[in-house]
């Protein structure tokens, strides 16, 4: 999913690649086969108490406020409403937009605070509650709440953030988050889309897609950009990457198993490709490899 961003406030740059991968579950879990977009707004309680107060008489600062663009049937979602979706294609940002969500970041703070867990975390709740009324769930029925309720768990719990606290996340997920990051990949000169999925041991996972350049040898792999914004975060303990192209196996490039291999040796690696999914070890890929506690070893 395409998120454009409007920044009010300073923000933790954490925040938004769990975000994003949120949002693209929440596509992915609906069902929903179109590109779509949405508009999230961060910015502080005055001003979505403002916003409030002008769109629902409501004079009081929240933590989410989301504004659908389609009104979807009775009893239907959007994973039942693709051809409704493709009525709100917005050419500019290329995409079925799906609607507005603004968050207070000053209520992702006192709420993370208050229930105990990260403001990270916090902030991709926010996000699914809000992309989740976007997708035409809703909570006034009892009935409706569970609904929403549950598609909500099952999102976090893509993307290793669900309420109870557990943190693994399926090979399903990482496989799909790997097929999302492919749709950002920047490859106008081989025509070759890759897109990666890092898991960590903490459960977050890290997203990357492979960017071309005019001059060849500075293009970067998706594998590599997805470690590469893990590691510039602070996450160095990984467990496994999803890697996803379209009509071959992707098995990473021997610079991208060099690189694994500097952080985990024991990494598990996924590969999907036109439906199918083969699994190595990195140590089957790159046998003997050298990295770390080599170099520790050889200067003892």
């Amino acid at each position: 999913m395409k998120i454009l961003w409007q920044m009010e406030v300073q923000t933790d740059p954490a925040w938004f690649s769990l975000m994003q991968a949120a949002a693209d579950c929440a596509l992915w879990r609906e069902g929903i086969r179109e590109h779509c977009a949405v508009n999230v707004r961060l910015c502080d309680d005055a001003a979505i108490q403002a916003v409030n107060r002008e769109q629902r008489s409501l004079d009081r600062a929240t933590d989410v406020l989301s504004f659908p663009i389609i009104r979807y049937p009775q009893g239907k979602t959007a994973g039942s409403c693709g051809r409704l979706l493709r009525t709100a294609y917005d050419d500019e940002a290329e995409a079925c937009m799906l609607g507005d969500i603004i968050i207070s970041v000053d209520h992702v703070l006192q709420q993370a605070a208050e229930y105990g867990h990260s403001p990270t975390r916090e902030a991709a709740y926010l996000l699914t509650h809000g992309l989740c009324h976007l997708m035409g769930y809703d909570h006034i029925e009892e009935a409706d709440q569970r609904r929403m309720r549950a598609m909500e768990e099952r999102i976090l719990s893509d993307i290793g953030c669900s309420r109870d606290g557990g943190q693994t996340v399926s090979d399903e997920a990482l496989l799909a988050l790997a097929r999302a990051a492919r749709e950002r990949s920047y490859s106008p000169y081989s025509g070759f889309a890759v897109g990666a999925a890092l898991l960590c041991a903490d459960g977050r996972v890290y997203q990357g897609c492979n960017i071309e350049n005019a001059s060849f040898g500075l293009t970067n792999c998706a594998e590599r950009t997805a470690v590469f914004k893990a590691v510039s975060e602070g996450e160095m303990d990984f467990v496994a990457i999803a890697i996803a192209s379209e009509k071959t196996a992707p098995w990473p490039c021997g610079a991208c198993r060099q690189v694994l291999n500097e952080f985990a040796p024991n990494l598990r690696v996924l590969v999907t490709w036109d439906g199918q999914v083969d699994e190595a070890p990195l140590q089957t890929l790159l046998p003997h490899g050298f990295g770390p506690k080599e170099l520790t070893d050889g200067q003892e």
